[in-house]
């Protein structure tokens, strides 16, 4: 695996994963609130609590590598690039997942409990395509990792994951339950004002 030739904090994917546990770029193509994303998200957050952090980032363009555009088509290069921007905030691995590629990139801790094996190094998984393939890839790849490194996921609890996930991406926020309570409550005052003026007009229609 090569390291690239210099390190510096211009990457996208490096702000977002300090946070977050993927990284999905606009340019992707995939709306943040599809059954991949949320599947996703509930995979990862049930492979941290199995033992195996691990971050995603999806890669759909040069563009989403920023000051890092050079390691396109180099997941691996990227990994480490990325993994050691997070390094300092983050001991789990990282994951790369770009386009047209035969290979993923990973990378993690040279020692301790999270460091890159070689069982997993030797996980197969389909092939990164692009748009919703980046993250159907993402989404085959982790559970496979995460039993290679001996912290296989709980099937029970990514299915509780799932369901959370779900709710919480179909919820409507608590200010848009306002807004349509309070412009339900105005057609109705409109409606009932309207019904009181036009016997009152038609009285005096009929009595001049």
């Amino acid at each position: 695996m090569a390291a690239p030739a210099a390190l510096a904090d211009g990457d996208p994917a490096s702000d977002v994963l300090v946070d977050s546990t993927f990284f999905n770029p606009i340019d992707s193509g995939i709306p943040a609130d599809s059954p991949a994303m949320v599947q996703l998200d509930a995979t990862l957050a049930a492979a941290s609590k199995a033992g195996f952090p691990i971050r995603v980032a999806l890669i759909a363009t040069p563009t989403d590598l920023g000051t890092a555009s050079a390691l396109w088509q180099q997941p691996r290069s990227y990994a480490y690039f990325l993994w050691y921007e997070l390094s300092n905030l983050y001991d789990g691995q990282v994951l790369i997942v770009m386009p047209n590629n035969k290979y993923f990139g990973l990378w993690g801790p040279a020692t301790g409990p999270h460091e890159v094996t070689a069982a997993e190094r030797a996980v197969e998984a389909p092939t990164p395509r692009p748009g919703l393939g980046l993250a159907e890839s993402a989404l085959a790849a982790v559970p496979l990792l995460a039993k290679a490194d001996g912290h296989p996921i709980a099937t029970a609890d990514l299915h509780l994951q799932t369901a959370a996930a779900g709710k919480t991406a179909t919820a409507m926020p608590l200010s848009a339950w306002l807004a349509l309570l309070i412009g339900a409550l105005l057609i109705v005052l409109a409606w009932r004002a309207s019904i009181r003026a036009r016997p009152l007009g038609l009285s005096r229609k009929a009595h001049p």
